[in-house]
Protein backbone atom coordinates (compact mmCIF):
# COMPACT_ATOMS: atom_id res chain seq x y z
CA UNK A 1 0.00 0.00 0.00
CA UNK A 2 1.63 3.34 -1.14
CA UNK A 3 1.78 6.28 1.49
CA UNK A 4 0.83 8.86 -1.34
CA UNK A 5 -2.86 6.93 -1.64
CA UNK A 6 -3.02 5.87 1.61
CA UNK A 7 -3.16 9.43 3.45
CA UNK A 8 -4.65 11.08 0.28
CA UNK A 9 -7.43 13.48 0.93
CA UNK A 10 -9.50 12.53 -1.86
CA UNK A 11 -11.73 9.73 -0.60
CA UNK A 12 -11.38 7.50 -3.97
CA UNK A 13 -8.09 7.40 -3.88
CA UNK A 14 -7.83 6.07 -0.16
CA UNK A 15 -10.05 3.83 -1.03
CA UNK A 16 -9.34 2.47 -4.80
CA UNK A 17 -5.65 2.87 -3.84
CA UNK A 18 -5.35 4.18 -7.42
CA UNK A 19 -4.19 7.95 -8.57
CA UNK A 20 -7.47 9.97 -10.01
CA UNK A 21 -5.47 9.55 -13.31
CA UNK A 22 -5.92 5.64 -13.06
CA UNK A 23 -10.04 5.66 -12.18
CA UNK A 24 -12.50 3.96 -14.28
CA UNK A 25 -16.10 3.17 -14.35
CA UNK A 26 -15.95 -0.43 -12.74
CA UNK A 27 -13.78 1.81 -9.83
CA UNK A 28 -16.84 4.38 -9.68
CA UNK A 29 -19.60 1.75 -9.43
CA UNK A 30 -17.84 -0.17 -6.95
CA UNK A 31 -16.70 3.00 -4.42
CA UNK A 32 -20.65 3.85 -5.06
CA UNK A 33 -21.71 0.28 -4.24
CA UNK A 34 -18.82 0.12 -0.99
CA UNK A 35 -19.75 3.08 0.20
CA UNK A 36 -23.12 4.18 0.65
CA UNK A 37 -23.30 6.92 -2.16
CA UNK A 38 -27.03 7.42 -2.65
CA UNK A 39 -26.88 10.04 -4.97
CA UNK A 40 -24.78 11.39 -8.21
CA UNK A 41 -24.10 14.85 -9.23
CA UNK A 42 -22.78 15.90 -12.35
CA UNK A 43 -20.59 19.35 -12.69
CA UNK A 44 -20.23 21.21 -15.70
CA UNK A 45 -19.10 25.15 -16.29
CA UNK A 46 -21.69 27.29 -18.19
CA UNK A 47 -20.71 30.13 -20.16
CA UNK A 48 -20.60 32.42 -17.10
CA UNK A 49 -17.88 30.55 -15.66
CA UNK A 50 -19.61 28.79 -13.04
CA UNK A 51 -20.36 25.03 -11.87
CA UNK A 52 -23.60 23.82 -13.29
CA UNK A 53 -25.54 20.53 -11.36
CA UNK A 54 -27.65 17.79 -12.57
CA UNK A 55 -28.42 15.40 -9.17
CA UNK A 56 -29.10 11.20 -10.08
CA UNK A 57 -30.35 9.20 -7.25
CA UNK A 58 -28.91 5.76 -7.47
CA UNK A 59 -32.11 3.54 -7.96
CA UNK A 60 -30.34 0.56 -9.24
CA UNK A 61 -26.54 -0.79 -10.67
CA UNK A 62 -27.98 -0.80 -14.39
CA UNK A 63 -29.29 2.62 -14.30
CA UNK A 64 -25.71 4.00 -12.42
CA UNK A 65 -23.90 1.72 -15.34
CA UNK A 66 -25.88 3.82 -17.81
CA UNK A 67 -25.34 7.34 -16.61
CA UNK A 68 -21.70 6.71 -16.18
CA UNK A 69 -21.46 5.51 -19.91
CA UNK A 70 -24.04 7.54 -21.84
CA UNK A 71 -23.89 10.96 -19.41
CA UNK A 72 -27.27 13.41 -20.01
CA UNK A 73 -28.96 15.66 -22.36
CA UNK A 74 -28.92 18.89 -21.05
CA UNK A 75 -30.03 22.20 -23.11
CA UNK A 76 -26.98 24.29 -24.53
CA UNK A 77 -28.94 27.32 -25.45
CA UNK A 78 -29.32 27.62 -21.61
CA UNK A 79 -25.95 26.60 -21.34
CA UNK A 80 -23.84 29.29 -23.75
CA UNK A 81 -25.00 31.96 -25.64
CA UNK A 82 -23.46 31.11 -28.83
CA UNK A 83 -25.71 27.91 -28.94
CA UNK A 84 -29.04 28.62 -30.92
CA UNK A 85 -32.38 27.56 -28.73
CA UNK A 86 -32.87 25.47 -32.45
CA UNK A 87 -30.24 23.06 -31.91
CA UNK A 88 -29.47 23.03 -28.61
CA UNK A 89 -28.95 19.54 -27.28
CA UNK A 90 -25.93 18.57 -26.15
CA UNK A 91 -24.80 15.63 -23.88
CA UNK A 92 -22.72 16.07 -20.37
CA UNK A 93 -20.31 12.64 -20.19
CA UNK A 94 -18.18 12.18 -16.65
CA UNK A 95 -14.40 12.50 -16.77
CA UNK A 96 -13.74 9.22 -13.82
CA UNK A 97 -10.42 10.77 -13.07
CA UNK A 98 -12.39 14.08 -11.36
CA UNK A 99 -14.48 12.04 -8.91
CA UNK A 100 -14.92 13.39 -5.25
CA UNK A 101 -17.27 12.38 -2.50
CA UNK A 102 -19.65 15.93 -2.22
CA UNK A 103 -18.31 17.32 1.44
CA UNK A 104 -21.75 19.41 1.52
CA UNK A 105 -24.39 16.83 0.66
CA UNK A 106 -26.46 15.20 4.02
CA UNK A 107 -27.45 12.25 1.53
CA UNK A 108 -24.19 10.69 0.62
CA UNK A 109 -23.29 12.07 -2.85
CA UNK A 110 -20.38 11.59 -5.31
CA UNK A 111 -19.56 14.44 -7.74
CA UNK A 112 -17.97 14.00 -11.15
CA UNK A 113 -16.99 17.16 -13.74
CA UNK A 114 -18.33 16.25 -16.85
CA UNK A 115 -17.51 17.23 -20.66
CA UNK A 116 -19.48 18.43 -23.37
CA UNK A 117 -20.69 16.71 -26.37
CA UNK A 118 -21.85 17.49 -29.86
CA UNK A 119 -25.39 15.67 -31.48
CA UNK A 120 -22.76 13.45 -33.43
CA UNK A 121 -20.81 11.90 -30.30
CA UNK A 122 -17.59 13.88 -30.33
CA UNK A 123 -16.57 17.15 -28.14
CA UNK A 124 -18.04 19.85 -28.12
CA UNK A 125 -15.09 22.01 -29.88
CA UNK A 126 -16.25 25.26 -29.05
CA UNK A 127 -16.66 24.95 -25.58
CA UNK A 128 -14.42 26.23 -22.90
CA UNK A 129 -13.23 22.86 -21.60
CA UNK A 130 -12.39 21.44 -24.80
CA UNK A 131 -10.68 24.71 -26.10
CA UNK A 132 -7.98 24.41 -23.33
CA UNK A 133 -7.83 20.15 -24.19
CA UNK A 134 -7.01 21.58 -27.81
CA UNK A 135 -4.76 24.57 -26.90
CA UNK A 136 -2.55 22.12 -24.48
CA UNK A 137 -2.85 19.10 -27.00
CA UNK A 138 -1.36 22.05 -29.92
CA UNK A 139 1.61 23.16 -27.64
CA UNK A 140 2.69 19.77 -26.70
CA UNK A 141 3.00 18.75 -30.47
CA UNK A 142 4.36 21.85 -31.79
CA UNK A 143 7.22 22.26 -28.63
CA UNK A 144 7.72 18.24 -27.22
CA UNK A 145 7.08 19.95 -23.86
CA UNK A 146 3.76 19.63 -21.77
CA UNK A 147 2.28 22.39 -20.40
CA UNK A 148 1.73 22.96 -16.73
CA UNK A 149 0.16 25.69 -14.20
CA UNK A 150 -1.35 26.19 -11.13
CA UNK A 151 -3.68 28.95 -10.17
CA UNK A 152 -3.20 32.09 -7.02
CA UNK A 153 -7.02 32.13 -5.62
CA UNK A 154 -7.91 35.19 -4.08
CA UNK A 155 -11.00 36.46 -2.74
CA UNK A 156 -12.74 38.54 -0.09
CA UNK A 157 -14.81 37.25 2.81
CA UNK A 158 -17.22 39.46 4.11
CA UNK A 159 -18.51 39.19 7.97
CA UNK A 160 -19.75 41.54 10.39
CA UNK A 161 -17.79 43.60 12.22
CA UNK A 162 -16.53 42.42 15.90
CA UNK A 163 -14.68 46.14 16.24
CA UNK A 164 -12.24 43.35 18.65
CA UNK A 165 -8.37 43.05 17.64
CA UNK A 166 -8.41 44.80 14.26
CA UNK A 167 -6.35 44.32 11.60
CA UNK A 168 -4.31 47.19 9.64
CA UNK A 169 -6.06 48.71 7.16
CA UNK A 170 -4.64 47.11 3.76
CA UNK A 171 -1.61 45.11 6.06
CA UNK A 172 -3.13 41.91 6.67
CA UNK A 173 -0.71 40.18 4.57
CA UNK A 174 0.05 36.89 5.99
CA UNK A 175 -1.88 38.07 8.89
CA UNK A 176 -2.65 35.89 12.12
CA UNK A 177 -5.73 35.42 14.47
CA UNK A 178 -6.85 36.87 15.61
CA UNK A 179 -5.97 40.04 14.03
CA UNK A 180 -6.95 38.02 10.73
CA UNK A 181 -10.67 37.04 11.78
CA UNK A 182 -10.92 34.47 8.91
CA UNK A 183 -8.44 32.06 8.66
CA UNK A 184 -10.26 28.76 10.38
CA UNK A 185 -13.03 29.26 7.19
CA UNK A 186 -9.91 29.65 4.67
CA UNK A 187 -8.15 26.50 5.91
CA UNK A 188 -11.63 24.35 5.98
CA UNK A 189 -12.09 25.61 2.79
CA UNK A 190 -8.41 24.00 1.64
CA UNK A 191 -9.48 21.02 3.49
CA UNK A 192 -12.73 19.93 1.64
CA UNK A 193 -10.32 21.03 -1.50
CA UNK A 194 -7.78 18.55 -0.78
CA UNK A 195 -10.88 15.91 -0.24
CA UNK A 196 -12.07 17.48 -4.03
CA UNK A 197 -8.93 16.58 -5.83
CA UNK A 198 -7.18 19.56 -5.50
CA UNK A 199 -3.79 20.23 -4.81
CA UNK A 200 -2.92 22.92 -2.54
CA UNK A 201 0.24 24.72 -2.09
CA UNK A 202 -0.57 27.12 0.60
CA UNK A 203 -3.53 29.02 1.80
CA UNK A 204 -2.81 32.95 3.87
CA UNK A 205 -4.61 36.11 4.18
CA UNK A 206 -3.84 38.90 2.00
CA UNK A 207 -3.45 42.27 2.18
CA UNK A 208 -6.55 43.35 1.66
CA UNK A 209 -8.24 44.69 4.95
CA UNK A 210 -10.92 47.31 5.80
CA UNK A 211 -14.21 47.62 7.51
CA UNK A 212 -17.21 49.26 5.27
CA UNK A 213 -20.61 49.90 6.52
CA UNK A 214 -19.94 47.47 9.93
CA UNK A 215 -19.03 44.75 7.65
CA UNK A 216 -15.06 43.73 7.94
CA UNK A 217 -13.91 42.47 4.31
CA UNK A 218 -11.07 40.13 4.53
CA UNK A 219 -8.97 39.51 2.07
CA UNK A 220 -7.52 35.50 1.84
CA UNK A 221 -5.77 33.63 -1.20
CA UNK A 222 -5.40 29.57 -1.54
CA UNK A 223 -2.40 29.12 -3.94
CA UNK A 224 -2.28 25.85 -5.90
CA UNK A 225 0.63 23.29 -6.69
CA UNK A 226 1.41 23.09 -10.65
CA UNK A 227 -0.31 19.69 -12.29
CA UNK A 228 -1.22 19.39 -16.34
CA UNK A 229 -3.03 22.39 -17.42
CA UNK A 230 -6.54 21.12 -18.23
CA UNK A 231 -6.05 19.14 -14.61
CA UNK A 232 -5.40 23.28 -13.04
CA UNK A 233 -8.96 24.59 -14.74
CA UNK A 234 -10.68 21.84 -13.20
CA UNK A 235 -9.02 22.14 -10.00
CA UNK A 236 -9.72 26.25 -10.07
CA UNK A 237 -13.57 26.01 -10.80
CA UNK A 238 -14.25 23.39 -8.12
CA UNK A 239 -12.30 24.98 -5.65
CA UNK A 240 -14.77 28.45 -6.21
CA UNK A 241 -17.75 26.00 -6.11
CA UNK A 242 -16.12 24.73 -2.85
CA UNK A 243 -15.09 28.34 -0.89
CA UNK A 244 -18.87 29.96 -1.97
CA UNK A 245 -21.06 26.74 -0.76
CA UNK A 246 -19.00 26.48 2.57
CA UNK A 247 -19.34 30.22 2.75
CA UNK A 248 -23.14 30.18 2.73
CA UNK A 249 -23.22 27.16 5.13
CA UNK A 250 -21.84 28.92 7.57
CA UNK A 251 -23.39 32.50 6.87
CA UNK A 252 -20.56 33.94 5.28
CA UNK A 253 -20.35 36.18 1.91
CA UNK A 254 -17.58 35.58 -0.33
CA UNK A 255 -16.12 37.72 -3.69
CA UNK A 256 -14.00 36.78 -6.25
CA UNK A 257 -15.12 39.98 -7.72
CA UNK A 258 -12.15 41.99 -9.21
CA UNK A 259 -12.35 45.19 -7.22
CA UNK A 260 -15.17 46.00 -4.85
CA UNK A 261 -13.91 49.51 -3.15
CA UNK A 262 -11.53 51.91 -4.90
CA UNK A 263 -8.53 52.87 -2.99
CA UNK A 264 -8.13 49.20 -1.38
CA UNK A 265 -6.88 46.29 -2.81
CA UNK A 266 -8.15 44.19 -5.68
CA UNK A 267 -8.39 40.15 -6.21
CA UNK A 268 -6.62 38.50 -8.65
CA UNK A 269 -6.03 35.23 -10.15
CA UNK A 270 -2.76 34.83 -11.28
CA UNK A 271 -1.55 32.01 -13.40
CA UNK A 272 2.05 30.14 -12.93
CA UNK A 273 3.32 28.01 -15.55
CA UNK A 274 5.78 25.51 -16.35
CA UNK A 275 7.10 23.98 -19.21
CA UNK A 276 7.78 19.97 -18.27
CA UNK A 277 9.61 17.43 -20.62
CA UNK A 278 10.43 13.96 -19.18
CA UNK A 279 9.60 14.99 -15.67
CA UNK A 280 12.29 17.31 -16.08
CA UNK A 281 11.23 21.58 -15.82
CA UNK A 282 12.54 23.09 -18.57
CA UNK A 283 12.10 26.47 -17.14
CA UNK A 284 15.74 26.46 -16.17
CA UNK A 285 19.24 26.21 -18.10
CA UNK A 286 22.06 24.30 -16.83
CA UNK A 287 23.26 27.69 -15.32
CA UNK A 288 20.16 27.43 -13.42
CA UNK A 289 19.07 30.62 -15.25
CA UNK A 290 15.57 31.15 -17.04
CA UNK A 291 16.02 28.76 -20.17
CA UNK A 292 15.89 30.58 -23.74
CA UNK A 293 12.83 28.34 -23.96
CA UNK A 294 11.57 30.18 -20.74
CA UNK A 295 12.06 33.64 -22.88
CA UNK A 296 10.57 32.47 -25.63
CA UNK A 297 7.78 31.32 -23.82
CA UNK A 298 7.52 34.68 -21.92
CA UNK A 299 7.69 36.46 -25.53
CA UNK A 300 4.40 34.81 -26.73
CA UNK A 301 2.97 35.64 -23.44
CA UNK A 302 3.93 39.39 -24.00
CA UNK A 303 2.78 39.72 -27.78
CA UNK A 304 -0.62 38.40 -26.96
CA UNK A 305 -1.00 40.37 -23.59
CA UNK A 306 -3.54 42.96 -24.39
CA UNK A 307 -5.63 40.48 -25.52
CA UNK A 308 -5.51 37.82 -23.02
CA UNK A 309 -7.25 40.25 -20.90
CA UNK A 310 -10.61 39.32 -23.20
CA UNK A 311 -10.36 35.52 -21.24
CA UNK A 312 -8.84 36.90 -18.15
CA UNK A 313 -10.48 40.02 -17.63
CA UNK A 314 -13.80 39.90 -18.68
CA UNK A 315 -16.30 42.75 -16.48
CA UNK A 316 -16.03 46.39 -16.34
CA UNK A 317 -14.86 46.19 -12.40
CA UNK A 318 -11.65 44.41 -14.01
CA UNK A 319 -10.10 47.80 -15.24
CA UNK A 320 -10.73 49.04 -12.17
CA UNK A 321 -8.12 47.07 -11.07
CA UNK A 322 -5.91 47.38 -13.81
CA UNK A 323 -4.51 50.87 -12.97
CA UNK A 324 -1.07 52.29 -12.04
CA UNK A 325 0.81 52.03 -8.71
CA UNK A 326 -0.80 49.02 -7.48
CA UNK A 327 0.51 45.03 -7.44
CA UNK A 328 -1.64 44.54 -10.36
CA UNK A 329 -0.47 45.13 -14.04
CA UNK A 330 -0.60 47.48 -16.68
CA UNK A 331 2.47 47.72 -18.81
CA UNK A 332 3.29 44.35 -20.72
CA UNK A 333 6.63 43.47 -19.53
CA UNK A 334 8.61 41.41 -17.16
CA UNK A 335 10.80 40.75 -14.31
CA UNK A 336 12.67 39.01 -12.01
CA UNK A 337 10.72 39.13 -8.46
CA UNK A 338 8.70 42.54 -9.59
CA UNK A 339 5.32 42.67 -8.87
CA UNK A 340 4.85 46.03 -10.87
CA UNK A 341 5.47 44.21 -13.94
CA UNK A 342 2.87 41.94 -15.70
CA UNK A 343 5.32 38.53 -15.80
CA UNK A 344 6.98 38.14 -12.69
CA UNK A 345 9.46 35.10 -12.53
CA UNK A 346 9.56 34.22 -8.92
CA UNK A 347 12.27 33.35 -6.50
CA UNK A 348 13.24 29.46 -7.25
CA UNK A 349 15.77 28.35 -5.11
CA UNK A 350 18.32 28.38 -7.33
CA UNK A 351 20.97 29.57 -5.63
CA UNK A 352 22.50 26.61 -4.28
CA UNK A 353 22.15 26.31 -0.79
CA UNK A 354 20.73 24.34 1.84
CA UNK A 355 19.10 26.89 3.46
CA UNK A 356 17.21 24.18 5.82
CA UNK A 357 21.10 22.97 7.25
CA UNK A 358 21.76 26.73 7.78
CA UNK A 359 18.17 26.94 9.89
CA UNK A 360 18.61 23.13 11.52
CA UNK A 361 22.33 22.70 12.12
CA UNK A 362 21.69 19.15 13.57
CA UNK A 363 20.51 18.24 10.17
CA UNK A 364 23.05 17.03 7.23
CA UNK A 365 23.78 19.40 4.54
CA UNK A 366 22.47 18.32 1.74
CA UNK A 367 22.51 19.27 -2.52
CA UNK A 368 18.66 18.68 -3.59
CA UNK A 369 17.04 18.87 -6.60
CA UNK A 370 15.20 22.26 -6.56
CA UNK A 371 14.56 23.30 -10.38
CA UNK A 372 11.00 21.78 -10.25
CA UNK A 373 10.03 24.60 -8.60
CA UNK A 374 10.76 27.37 -11.05
CA UNK A 375 7.37 28.75 -12.63
CA UNK A 376 6.64 31.88 -14.37
CA UNK A 377 3.89 34.10 -13.63
CA UNK A 378 1.05 36.41 -15.54
CA UNK A 379 -0.54 38.44 -13.21
CA UNK A 380 -3.42 39.78 -14.79
CA UNK A 381 -5.99 37.52 -14.73
CA UNK A 382 -9.30 38.19 -11.75
CA UNK A 383 -11.68 36.27 -10.71
CA UNK A 384 -13.88 37.40 -13.55
CA UNK A 385 -12.31 34.77 -16.04
CA UNK A 386 -13.29 32.08 -17.57
CA UNK A 387 -10.21 29.81 -16.06
CA UNK A 388 -10.90 27.40 -18.91
CA UNK A 389 -10.67 29.96 -21.60
CA UNK A 390 -7.69 31.78 -19.62
CA UNK A 391 -5.62 28.86 -19.78
CA UNK A 392 -6.14 27.44 -23.03
CA UNK A 393 -5.28 31.75 -24.06
CA UNK A 394 -2.05 31.63 -22.37
CA UNK A 395 -1.22 27.70 -23.62
CA UNK A 396 -1.77 29.42 -27.61
CA UNK A 397 0.74 32.79 -26.02
CA UNK A 398 2.95 30.39 -24.83
CA UNK A 399 3.06 28.49 -28.19
CA UNK A 400 3.04 31.08 -29.91
CA UNK A 401 6.28 32.50 -28.68
CA UNK A 402 7.86 29.29 -29.78
CA UNK A 403 6.89 30.01 -33.26
CA UNK A 404 7.96 33.86 -33.00
CA UNK A 405 11.32 34.17 -35.05
CA UNK A 406 12.40 37.26 -32.84
CA UNK A 407 11.10 36.02 -29.41
CA UNK A 408 14.32 36.08 -27.54
CA UNK A 409 14.96 39.68 -29.10
CA UNK A 410 11.00 40.42 -27.61
CA UNK A 411 11.93 39.00 -24.41
CA UNK A 412 15.01 40.42 -23.65
CA UNK A 413 13.75 44.05 -25.00
CA UNK A 414 10.43 43.97 -22.67
CA UNK A 415 13.21 42.62 -19.58
CA UNK A 416 12.58 45.27 -16.23
CA UNK A 417 14.53 45.08 -13.39
CA UNK A 418 13.33 48.28 -11.70
CA UNK A 419 9.85 49.40 -10.35
CA UNK A 420 8.34 50.98 -13.58
CA UNK A 421 6.19 53.63 -11.79
CA UNK A 422 8.98 54.81 -10.16
CA UNK A 423 9.35 58.58 -11.94
CA UNK A 424 12.86 58.38 -12.30
CA UNK A 425 11.99 55.11 -14.42
CA UNK A 426 9.64 57.85 -16.87
CA UNK A 427 11.45 57.23 -19.83
CA UNK A 428 11.68 53.59 -19.82
CA UNK A 429 7.75 53.21 -19.14
CA UNK A 430 6.81 55.11 -22.20
CA UNK A 431 9.05 52.69 -23.86
CA UNK A 432 6.56 49.46 -22.82
CA UNK A 433 2.75 48.78 -24.56
CA UNK A 434 0.43 49.21 -22.17
CA UNK A 435 -2.70 46.65 -21.34
CA UNK A 436 -6.50 47.68 -22.17
CA UNK A 437 -8.15 49.69 -20.01
CA UNK A 438 -11.83 48.46 -20.63
CA UNK A 439 -13.62 45.85 -21.91
CA UNK A 440 -14.31 47.50 -25.75
CA UNK A 441 -10.85 47.90 -25.62
CA UNK A 442 -10.15 44.67 -24.60
CA UNK A 443 -12.63 43.56 -27.34
CA UNK A 444 -10.39 45.42 -30.08
CA UNK A 445 -7.36 43.69 -29.12
CA UNK A 446 -8.58 40.10 -29.30
CA UNK A 447 -10.27 40.49 -32.86
CA UNK A 448 -6.68 42.14 -33.66
CA UNK A 449 -5.08 38.97 -32.95
CA UNK A 450 -7.71 36.64 -33.56
CA UNK A 451 -5.68 34.54 -35.97
CA UNK A 452 -3.28 33.63 -33.66
CA UNK A 453 -5.61 32.24 -31.54
CA UNK A 454 -7.90 30.21 -33.78
CA UNK A 455 -4.74 28.61 -35.68
CA UNK A 456 -4.66 24.67 -35.38
CA UNK A 457 -8.47 24.99 -34.29
CA UNK A 458 -8.06 25.71 -30.86
CA UNK A 459 -10.35 28.93 -30.54
CA UNK A 460 -13.24 28.39 -32.64
CA UNK A 461 -14.16 31.71 -34.68
CA UNK A 462 -17.97 31.68 -33.04
CA UNK A 463 -16.31 31.60 -29.60
CA UNK A 464 -13.52 34.81 -30.36
CA UNK A 465 -16.79 36.77 -31.69
CA UNK A 466 -18.85 35.88 -29.03
CA UNK A 467 -16.09 37.03 -26.62
CA UNK A 468 -15.66 40.22 -28.43
CA UNK A 469 -19.84 41.04 -28.55
CA UNK A 470 -20.10 40.14 -25.09
CA UNK A 471 -17.22 42.41 -23.74
CA UNK A 472 -18.21 45.06 -26.32
CA UNK A 473 -21.93 45.43 -24.50
CA UNK A 474 -20.85 46.60 -21.35
CA UNK A 475 -19.80 49.92 -23.75
CA UNK A 476 -17.33 50.95 -21.11
CA UNK A 477 -14.83 53.08 -23.17
CA UNK A 478 -14.96 55.70 -20.47
CA UNK A 479 -16.09 54.05 -18.01
CA UNK A 480 -13.28 54.67 -15.68
CA UNK A 481 -13.03 58.38 -16.51
CA UNK A 482 -16.73 58.27 -15.75
CA UNK A 483 -17.08 57.15 -12.56
CA UNK A 484 -14.07 59.06 -10.55
CA UNK A 485 -15.02 60.58 -7.55
CA UNK A 486 -18.60 58.61 -7.31
CA UNK A 487 -18.98 56.31 -4.98
CA UNK A 488 -22.57 55.60 -5.19
CA UNK A 489 -22.34 54.94 -9.00
CA UNK A 490 -18.79 52.83 -8.40
CA UNK A 491 -20.84 50.61 -5.32
CA UNK A 492 -23.86 49.83 -7.89
CA UNK A 493 -21.68 48.43 -10.42
CA UNK A 494 -19.79 46.44 -7.84
CA UNK A 495 -22.71 45.03 -6.96
CA UNK A 496 -23.62 44.05 -10.10
CA UNK A 497 -20.49 42.20 -10.73
CA UNK A 498 -20.21 41.20 -7.38
CA UNK A 499 -20.57 37.04 -7.90
CA UNK A 500 -18.49 36.88 -11.21
CA UNK A 501 -16.80 33.73 -12.55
Amino acid sequence: MSQTTFYHANALVAYLQKPTTAFTKADILRFVAENGIRMVNFLYPGGDGRLKTLNFVITDYAYLDTVLTCGERVDGSSLFRFIEAGSSDLYVVPRFSTAFVDPFAEIPTLCLLCSYFDKDGQPLSSSPEQTLVKAARAFTEATGFEFEAMGELEYYVIKPDEERYPAVDQRAYHESAPFAKTNDFRVKCMDYIARAGGQIKYGHSEVGNFVQDDLVYEQGEIEFLPVPVCQAADQLVVAKWIIRNLAYQEGLNVTFAPKITTGKAGSGLHIHMRIMQDGQNKMLGSDSKLSNDARRMIAGLIDLAPSLTAFGNKNPTSYFRLVPHQEAPTNVCWGDRNRSVLIRVPLGWTSQTDMCHLANPLEAEQRLDTSLKQTVEIRNGDGSADVYQLLAGICVAARHGFEMPDALEVAERTYVDVNIHAAEHADRLQGLATLPDSCVASADRLLAQRAVYEAQGVFSPAMIDGIAKELRDFDDLTLRADLQGKPREMARLVEQFFHCG
